[in-house]
């Protein structure tokens, strides 16, 4: 019989204390887990980047304009992710995409992250860690660099 204060199942863990906790993370500094604010900025600097970019594709106000865009933040991430560690807004906002089991991210997890952050879905559902749904299935953390 398992005592009282261990988890019986998985829904009866313990929120974390801090973000990251869990993942062996420290609460704050560097290789804390990047919190909400620097995340926002991050994707606002990566869209910007991507709405500059488009505009080399299509006028501002098309239907093609939108998608190039789209298509545009989407190679952005997978290269830049495995290439200096996170997107353009990743890396002025001081984050970088690290893989949970240390080493290089590969190519695979950038991919991966990627399709389901294009998604939005996987990105609005968070753990107590401050994970989305994304960064889990790829098995990635965004931490402060």
């Amino acid at each position: 019989m398992p005592k009282p204060s261990e988890p019986q199942r998985f829904g009866d863990l313990a929120p974390s204390k801090w973000p990251g906790e869990r993942l062996g993370l420290p609460d704050t500094g560097r290789g804390s887990v990047t919190r909400i604010g620097r995340r926002i900025a991050a994707i606002a600097i990566d869209w910007g980047v991507a709405l500059v970019i488009a505009l080399l594709f299509a006028p501002y106000n098309s239907a093609a304009h939108s998608w190039a865009a789209y298509l545009v933040f989407i190679v952005m991430q997978i290269l830049f992710i495995p290439t200096i560690g996170g997107s353009v807004g990743h890396r002025l906002t001081g984050s970088r995409v690290v893989p949970l089991t240390g080493g290089w991210v590969g190519v695979w997890r950038p991919i991966v992250r990627t399709i389901l952050l294009a998604l939005v879905i996987p990105v609005l559902v968070w753990d107590s860690d401050q994970r989305g749904f994304h960064d889990k299935i790829a098995g990635t953390a965004l931490i402060r660099a």
